[in-house]
């Protein structure tokens, strides 16, 4: 049959169906008055229109009626004073924890009338830096400070200085900044085994670095014809992939782990795979136990549905990268494997560089162009940055290039080495490690004197927080603290103690 004889055939055949779609409807219709038809087309659009907004949202619809629900019992008179006096309590002791200042001190809340001297100022400063009853300096802080060597933070402090007025957004007037931003982003290329045509920028941290990246593949997939994108992520992902769902208007999808390995499970994730998928996501280690996913697998999946992979290394990611040359051996998680095209990973972490500093890296150049924000239109002229900030310090970028070169290659092996002979031999090392089993074991042993006794402060509520079936209460409890730890007030018992030694003073 000839290709004209066909498309006539078919022609036939469709106007066939639409006639007897026509008559269906209009027997459908037949002794109904015209403002009937109307009204009844109207309102089939407006149900279509509340269907497609109620189902197509960031929460899924068993989220939302939980939410829902408990909203209504929250509103029971006979539970709802309950649980805001219990809230008020828990809120007023982690304000307590948090804003406890020493007898006398006040918030200052206006300019003084005239600049202080420079000597009482610095008297000020160390009242100010010898508040907390926490001696990091000694090293026993965990997932705070990563270094704290003297003599580091005193080339900090110089670098710094020296470089404390220069912003990368005037590349022409800081060219040495530029320059040193392009090197910090190069030595991470190399160091995560990016090819030429890998790049990246200098973020602020980790988050920023995670909401680069998703930006980025937001873009990418609304070329793609992407309406409704979805990140698919482990439980066990970092929080901030959450927060850049709910920043850039995304649904982030969580794939639940495998209870052996506490990786994420690969096939719930090729499950949670749709035509929505913009990115998948890996973690090298993960926060909550230290694992790290399985990348090549999930990189597999990458490559089958031409999704891209991020890799988030912001924890142990200037760790991981020199195992190897300390003699410990992982399975390849960077750029290596086909299908990894972006990884984040913070120098102020294990890179030992001041707090402020981490870089997101890609593959290639095309996934970093959907990074950038311009606005052509823009009546002072073109605006262009390649990340959330306009201005940023350059003394922070001079530092984390400083403390690169300081370290270089051998120092970071040798912390790398040090690190992990102290996790996994820490019964049998000296000083720190010795220090740490003590008080944990201390620490125990005070518990379990009354392990039914009430726990207070910022414990309570890290502890209780999974328990809450209702999580809206863990956001308000949250939102609480957020508001005591930037408020300027003093909580309410210490109030009542500063009133108390006013009186007798």
């Amino acid at each position: 049959m000839e290709t004209r004889e066909m498309l006539g055939l078919s022609r036939e055949t469709l106007w066939h169906y639409l006639g007897k779609g026509k008559r269906y409807v209009n027997a459908q219709c037949r002794g109904l008055e015209p403002w009937q038809i109307i009204t009844i087309t109207a309102l089939t659009t407006l149900l279509a229109v509340w269907l497609h907004g109620f189902l197509f949202q960031q929460q899924s619809i068993s989220s939302r009626l939980r939410k829902l629900f408990f909203r209504i019992v929250r509103k029971l008179p006979f539970l709802a004073a309950s649980i805001q006096k219990k809230l008020n309590t828990a809120l007023d002791d982690l304000s307590t924890s948090v804003l406890t200042l020493k007898d006398g001190m006040t918030y200052v809340t206006s300019l003084p009338a005239h600049g202080l001297e420079e000597s009482e100022l610095l008297l000020k400063l160390k009242d100010y830096s010898t508040m907390g009853d926490v001696h990091w300096e000694k090293g026993q802080v965990s997932g705070t400070v990563y270094s704290g060597e003297e003599q580091l933070t005193k080339l900090m402090v110089t670098v710094y200085g020296d470089f404390a007025w220069s912003n990368p957004l005037h590349p022409d007037i800081f060219p040495g900044v530029r320059k040193m931003e392009a090197e910090v982003v190069r030595m991470a290329c190399t160091l995560f085994q990016g090819g030429p045509d890998s790049c990246g920028t200098v973020t602020s941290g980790g988050t920023e670095s995670i909401l680069m990246a998703c930006k980025a593949y937001r873009d990418l997939g609304a070329e793609r014809g992407v309406k409704y994108p979805e990140i698919v992520a482990p439980i066990s992902a970092h929080a901030a992939f959450d927060k850049a769902a709910q920043y850039f208007g995304m649904k982030i999808v969580h794939v639940p782990l495998n209870k052996r390995t506490m990786q994420v499970d690969v096939r719930a994730m090729k499950k949670a795979i749709s035509r929505n998928t913009i990115m998948l996501v890996c973690s090298v280690p993960q926060f909550p136990h230290g694992i790290m996913d399985p990348v090549e697998e999930v990189a597999k999946l990458a490559v089958e549905y031409d999704i891209p992979l991020h890799v988030d290394a912001c924890l142990g990611g200037f760790l991981i990268v020199f195992m190897e040359k300390a003699g410990y051996s992982l399975p390849p998680f960077d750029f290596r494997v086909e299908g990894v095209t972006s990884i984040s990973a913070d120098t102020h972490k294990y890179g030992y560089a001041p707090k402020g500093s981490s870089v997101v890296l890609y593959s290639n150049k095309r996934y970093r162009h959907y990074q950038f924000f311009v606005a052509p239109d823009w009546q002072g002229g073109i605006y262009a940055s390649p990340t959330i900030a306009g201005s940023r310090p350059g003394g922070i970028i001079a530092a984390c290039w400083a403390t690169m070169m300081y370290m270089g290659e051998d120092g970071y092996v040798k912390a790398t080495k040090k690190i992990i002979e102290t996790a996994r031999h820490i019964e049998a090392q000296n000083g720190v490690a010795d220090q740490f089993v003590k008080d944990l074991g201390e620490s125990v042993a005070e518990i379990m004197k009354n392990p039914a006794e009430k726990t207070t402060g910022r414990g309570a509520i890290y502890g209780m927080a999974q328990s809450i079936p209702d999580r809206s209460l863990v956001t308000e409890i949250s939102h609480g603290f957020l508001d005591c730890l930037y408020s300027t007030e003093l909580p309410s018992a210490e109030k009542n103690h500063m009133n108390g030694s006013s009186a007798q003073h």
